[in-house]
């Protein structure tokens, strides 16, 4: 007997869990069937992004940056802490921790929502009158047949493989082995050098590596506006210390015992050959479509392998949805998740709604990078009339407390309407500092409602405060 569900996910990482549980708030029978195992091969639902993405990076990157912080920093502070060691093995524990503390946490809100998790991989066989028949091959081996009406696609996104390289994570990693590096390398080679590439490499560096960043394009930081990128590129490679080249050629990797070899050249240079001691893959992610029986029931995949959807995430089959990495769109976990909780408010005949415009993007590296909305690069090219505000850290009282002074805020409004169509910004906590701008952006805010806002002071929202002011050309403080 096959069991029947209202709402089924396939996929349990941001998108997916997300789905299940306002599926299951909204008053249907929901199950997630879901793969991801942890270390003692139970279930561990949160996908990439909790159990070897977005949490397990934000905890090595702290544990590095105190460890930076004792070595450089605390002097200025009048703290003499003596000699500083780095105990690996304990900052990987305490990732480990804290990765069971998230995982942990959803199994809790699946319990608390009813949610019936299964423990394997889900595929589509067939339909059966208004019901989709799937089957979820278990951890355990045994199999299970699952109907539900509705199904929503969330099997998010793999390791993008480097031809000709095989990816073993003991020389040469992906962003789970890096994650899991046993003890710092000396030499440490980096392709890619988008978010992955560069938290990885800042936090091995920060260890004590020496870090090599190599990108195949020509600009670094290509999505983010030009001039932020310019600005982080100083600081990454004069304070942090990597070596980033762009319009990289890489024409041989070669595996040894111990160490990998990779034969590369810089624009149209000459080639060279550099040994590292680990090597870190990071050149992007790929959809989760295998093994998912598209073919088996018809649903629609693009050339690039994602399954196709409308703006609803409605694909083009009856009552099955997707959404997350495996659909169009960038690839973000908080993107994923309102995706997920857009879908269920359709089932359940709602009408939410999901601007892709004001979805923020963030880069965890010292300083931080955050931005929302159009680039100036974005506005030159689309002929768009515009004007600029910006505001240094420097000025800012906070930020010079804190010794975080590096970076800057730009905002970008209409010339015309005074509309805000991007804010920009790298130095302290642009994480948190962009949910303003998209505050501000979703509610179709110009740069004089945050110019006429009142900003707490000392703190560093006085920097987008006075960026909003300069788009008038009337900063106070620079």
């Amino acid at each position: 007997m096959s069991q029947q569900f209202d709402v089924v996910v396939i996929g349990g990482g941001p998108g997916g869990y997300v789905a299940a549980i306002r599926a299951s708030q909204l008053g249907f029978k929901t199950a997630c069937i879901d793969a991801t195992s942890n270390a003692e091969g139970k279930q561990s639902l949160g996908g990439t992004c909790l159990n070897v993405g977005c949490i397990p990076s934000k905890a090595l990157l702290q544990s590095s940056e105190n460890f930076h912080n004792a070595q450089h920093g605390f002097a200025d502070h009048g703290i003499q802490v003596g000699t500083v060691k780095m105990d690996v093995a304990q900052m990987l524990k305490r990732k480990e921790e804290i990765i069971a503390k998230n995982t942990g946490g959803i199994a809790f809100l699946f319990r608390k929502n009813k949610v019936t998790p299964f423990h394997g991989t889900g595929s589509f066989k067939a339909r059966n009158g208004d019901k989709w028949v799937l089957e979820a091959k278990l951890a355990d081996g045994k199999t299970e047949t699952i109907e539900a009406t509705h199904v929503i696609v969330a099997t998010g996104s793999s390791v993008r493989q480097l031809p000709g390289t095989t990816i073993d994570n003991k020389l040469v990693l992906d962003n789970e082995g890096a994650l899991a590096i046993p003890e710092v390398p000396k030499r440490l080679g980096v392709v890619g050098a988008g978010v992955i590439g560069l938290e990885m490499g800042s936090v091995w560096k920060r260890l004590g590596s020496d870090v090599t960043v190599l990108e195949a394009l020509p600009a670094f930081l290509g999505a983010a506006d030009e001039q932020v990128a310019r600005e982080a590129l100083k600081f990454m490679t004069k304070e942090t210390g990597l070596t980033i080249h762009t319009g990289v050629k890489i024409s041989e990797i070669k595996t040894g015992k111990k160490d990998v070899k990779v034969t590369y050249a810089v624009g149209e240079g000459e080639a060279t050959t550099a040994t590292f001691d680990k090597l870190i893959v990071a050149i992007g992610r790929v959809p989760n479509t295998a093994g998912l029986g598209a073919d088996a029931v018809g649903l629609k995949l693009s050339d690039r392998g994602q399954v196709e959807v409308d703006d609803d995430c409605r694909t083009n089959l009856p009552n099955v949805w997707a959404i997350g990495d495996v659909v169009r769109g960038p690839m973000l976990a908080h993107k994923a998740s309102e995706e997920g909780v857009a879908v269920a408010e359709r089932i359940a005949g709602q009408h939410p709604h999901v601007d892709f415009g004001v979805i923020p993007w963030v880069i965890y590296t010292n300083p931080e990078i955050a931005w929302v909305g159009k680039t100036e690069q974005q506005l030159k090219a689309e002929g768009v009339e515009y004007k600029k505000g910006q505001f240094l850290f420097s000025a800012n009282g906070r930020a010079l407390a804190l010794g975080e002074a590096k970076g800057f805020v730009k905002m970008l409004a209409d010339k015309k309407t005074d509309r805000i169509l991007g804010v920009h910004i790298v130095g302290p906590f642009a994480s948190e500092l962009i949910a303003e701008a998209v505050v501000a952006m979703e509610f179709s805010a110009s740069s004089e409602d945050i110019a006429r806002i009142v900003h707490a002071h000392p703190s560093l929202s006085e920097a987008l405060h006075e960026a909003a002011l300069g788009c008038d050309g009337r900063t106070l403080h620079s």
